[in-house]
């Protein structure tokens, strides 16, 4: 049962940090760019590289190295491809780099809200109590005005 829960409770995170991502227009440039790169980038390769033969094995070997996986079925064989791909493995660095910190950034936030919801409710259980101290510090100036009251009498009959 209590697994259930467990897988329950990490799907509604999982869900909250989708949604989080989808209204975050700066992941979904980040991906554009990525594509577009990749694309651009695979154009070159099959223009100036006389190893990749198609447009899509130029893409696929962009796209490849940029990822950082590697496969090797697909690797240019001239100077200005070699330099070419390492600048988009370069560029696939700055991407990932890039990726990490946006999520990076959304699950600090959701923390960050349940933080500020933790510190509201702290603040209104706070002021409860100043509340609740402030009635029983108005309850004894009461009794010890009564106190006062009554020695004075006592006093006095004596």
């Amino acid at each position: 049962m209590k697994i259930i829960q467990i897988l329950t409770d990490a799907l509604h995170l999982f869900q909250k940090l989708l949604n989080d991502l989808n209204s975050k227009r700066s992941l979904i440039y980040l991906l554009v760019l990525a594509f577009a790169v990749a694309f651009g980038v695979g154009f070159m390769l099959y223009i100036i590289d006389p190893n990749i033969n198609s447009m899509t094995d130029g893409i696929w070997s962009a796209w490849v190295t940029m990822t950082h996986v590697g496969f090797g079925d697909v690797v240019p064989t001239s100077l200005l491809g070699r330099l070419l791909s390492a600048t988009l493995i370069l560029f696939g660095l700055i991407l990932f780099s890039l990726c990490t910190a946006i999520l990076s950034a959304s699950l600090i936030g959701k923390n960050m809200d349940i933080w500020e919801n933790n510190v509201r409710q702290i603040e209104q259980e706070t002021n409860r109590i100043e509340a609740d101290e402030n009635a029983i510090l108005r309850e004894l100036a009461r009794l010890h005005e009564r106190m006062e009251q009554l020695e004075n009498t006592l006093k006095a009959k004596k």
